[in-house]
């Protein structure tokens, strides 16, 4: 999602630079045709495993035909990493098909699509659509959906831990599908914003990255003066993760002090009128949060090579290769889902059971996950 802010570093100091170099560049593993035909290997059998895994996430979720609050989120999730499995690594790997088999690079390559969509912006003409206009924006806007929806499940997963009591009267179904709705619509609005609010923007493929990326048009070797709206991605992305990790680490001292309570009970040494816990949660909300906090923590860790990328673009540093692994990294991120549940989840596994087995067995009445 921060692809935005990135473009602006690696591109050319001027247009007619760019349109001077159109080769691309020999970055990590598009340098000869070995390390290229291994890149587009790798990018196919991530987008098997993102659309496998996320396939088999909602077949679980459907064969439960349970609406539970937590599935509500995670459906949405799988949803939005399935989108990149399906649109955004097929469209690199049939971009770096491209460009291994054809000399002229495609005209949503780097500095093809900046070159035009200044030359129409100049003569007053609208600038040419060209796939990267809805990759970019995709990439983008399910990578936002992805945080803030981590971001809500964590909020529903702290109200059961911290106020079992009111749970059910806080989290309710139509309060959680109008939230699921308000961060894809939300996620995608702000997604957009660079060309909603500026037509100083485009999108192209970064030769870097290999992902579709904004670019700001240049003039001369003038960054637009609104520039800056960029940051509007990093800034969201940093501020929904920090807030994620604050509520993981309340909820979690909560289960912490629980726990220690509840093994005092055991030994005789405290009683209910000494400090007991007479509205506990339970062990399944315990064990929800668990499993949360670790898709907080995965997704983090995918975040952090470009958190690191951002701030080396800020004082100047390019990092091609290192772009490359940074982005691809967030991307594979995508498929680690379908593992958490698997691995942390014991009802999740029976589910994935029940989902390839020919016959028909009735489903469990309660999912956890």
């Amino acid at each position: 999602s921060t692809a935005a802010l990135l473009a602006t570093t690696d591109d050319p100091v001027n247009l007619t630079a760019a349109q001077e170099s159109l080769v691309p560049l020999c970055a990590l593993c598009s340098c000869g045709v070995f390390n290229h035909t291994f890149a587009v290997a790798f990018m196919v059998s991530l987008a098997f495993a993102i659309v496998v895994g996320n396939v088999v996430t909602l077949a679980v979720f459907v064969r439960t035909r349970q609406s539970r609050t937590p599935q509500g989120y995670l459906k949405s999730l799988a949803i939005a990493d399935m989108i990149v499995g399906v649109l955004v690594v097929p469209f690199s790997v049939y971009t770096e098909i491209s460009l291994m088999v054809t000399s002229d690079p495609p005209i949503w390559f780097q500095g093809s699509s900046a070159s035009m969509a200044s030359s129409s912006n100049l003569s007053g003409l609208v600038s040419p659509w060209q796939p990267c206009m809805l990759i970019g924006p995709v990439f983008a806007g399910c990578t936002f959906v992805s945080i803030s929806t981590i971001f809500l499940l964590t909020l529903e997963r702290s109200v059961a831990i911290l106020r079992p009591l009111h749970k059910d009267a806080l989290v309710t179904r139509r309060r959680t599908l109008l939230l699921i709705l308000l961060s894809w619509t939300m996620s995608f609005l702000l997604a957009l914003a660079p060309l909603i609010f500026s037509n100083n923007f485009t999108l192209e493929y970064n030769e870097c990255s290999r992902m579709c990326n904004y670019t700001p048009l240049l003039s001369g070797s003038q960054l637009p003066p609104d520039a800056n709206l960029l940051l509007l991605f990093p800034a969201f992305d940093f501020t929904l993760l920090g807030a994620t990790l604050a509520v993981n680490i309340v909820s979690f001292t909560s289960i912490q002090r629980y726990s220690r309570k509840r093994k005092l009970l055991s030994e005789g040494c405290l009683t209910d009128r000494q400090g007991g816990c007479p509205h506990r949660p339970s062990f399944s909300d315990i064990k929800a949060a668990k499993t949360i906090g670790i898709l907080t923590f995965a997704f983090t860790a995918s975040f952090s090579p470009i958190a690191v990328f951002v701030l080396g673009n800020a004082v100047g540093y390019t990092w091609c290769n290192f772009s490359f692994v940074a982005f691809w990294i967030l991307t594979g991120n995508s498929c680690c889902n379908v593992i958490i549940y698997s691995v942390g989840d014991r009802r999740f596994r029976k589910g994935v059971t029940l989902v390839f087995q020919r016959d028909q067995c009735s489903p469990p009445r309660r999912e956890d996950l």
